[in-house]
């Protein structure tokens, strides 16, 4: 059994403090977020955590991306769709990834345990659409949602083929809104899966029971859902969980809603349900999604204790 997170992680900007970084800041080379990244990824692996994130410390996990995507633009902090959907103008991810596997490598004293890495992390076509305005160019989501899909490819093909991460994970949290045409975000989902050659994860948070059955005919490799704050998906998963076919389940088992350290006895029992149902070796643990809210120090502990659980089971 494995852990991850599901991305976010508590940060902050940080300011020039010594000669080199005052020099850079004069410069405009100084990057203050780097050193967020860097506490992330190494209270992640304190924390026990095999499949880390870069922290996700940049800003919000639409407009992190679609600033660099020509045919939309950020307007009072919100992305305007006002062309067509055309490629990134430049890598988004992959400079922060590769820096957090960096981390990652030195903390192991240069040899990352088999199993173990970083993830590349996406936020799907169909959230960013349905959190966009459409001012021009497209008629209806359907359309945009696909050509945005092409534009994200090119950045998972460059993570891929930059940092090799252990595999990609899409956040589509509008999919469980029952607002999305499950067609469209499926043909979509297989825009960005076609010639992949890592796995292929998907994070859905909030309640799936509407939208579980279309969701598990997704190619994808791993369904990621939260249980720890949302008990009815442990319901889903007992009476789906045959429409998985090989898809492990990325198990959502501490709340990340909450900015207090979850009951230990809660996560085991969570994770307990889980094996009995799937299988200790389809389950992923993971929080039920990022923790950007929560303090640093519970943040920690909330993953702290989910490595606890998995080192039981494991």
């Amino acid at each position: 059994m494995k852990s991850t997170v599901v991305g976010s992680f508590p940060a902050k900007e940080s300011s020039p403090s010594n000669f080199k970084d005052k020099l850079l800041n004069t410069l405009g080379m100084y990057d203050p977020f780097k050193e967020s990244i860097k506490n992330s990824v190494i209270a992640q692996l304190d924390a026990g955590v095999d499949i880390i994130s870069d922290g996700q410390v940049r800003g919000d996990m639409v407009s992190i991306f679609t600033k660099y995507i020509p045919g939309m633009k950020i307007e009072d902090g919100n992305t305007v769709i006002v062309s067509k959907i055309r490629n990134p103008t430049q890598e988004i991810s992959i400079k922060d990834m590769q820096y957090a596997k960096k981390v990652m490598s030195d903390y192991y004293g240069g040899k990352i345990p088999e199993g173990n890495g970083i993830k590349g992390i996406i936020t799907g076509p169909n959230t960013i659409i349905h959190s966009s305005r459409i001012e021009s160019f497209y008629k209806n989501k359907e359309d945009a949602i696909l050509d945005l899909a092409h534009s994200l490819k090119c950045e998972v093909d460059a993570i891929v083929n930059k940092v090799d991460p252990v595999y990609i994970q899409i956040d589509e949290p509008f999919l469980s809104t029952g607002m999305v045409d499950m067609k469209t975000a499926k043909e979509s989902i297989d825009i960005i899966q076609d010639g992949l050659e890592v796995p292929l994860g998907m994070h859905v948070c909030g309640i799936l029971s509407d939208a579980f059955k279309d969701l598990a005919k997704f190619n994808i490799d791993i369904l990621d859902m939260e249980f720890a704050g949302n008990n009815v998906n442990l319901d889903v998963l007992k009476e789906n969980a045959s429409l998985l076919g090989n898809k492990k389940v990325g198990f959502g088992c501490v709340d990340s809603s909450v900015n207090t350290v979850d009951d230990i006895k809660d996560i085991d029992e969570l994770v307990s349900c889980a094996i009995e149902i799937v299988g200790k070796d389809n389950i992923i643990l993971d929080p039920d999604c990022g923790l950007r809210r929560a303090s640093s120090d519970v943040a920690f502990d909330k993953l702290r204790l989910m490595n606890e659980i998995k080192d039981k089971y494991s």
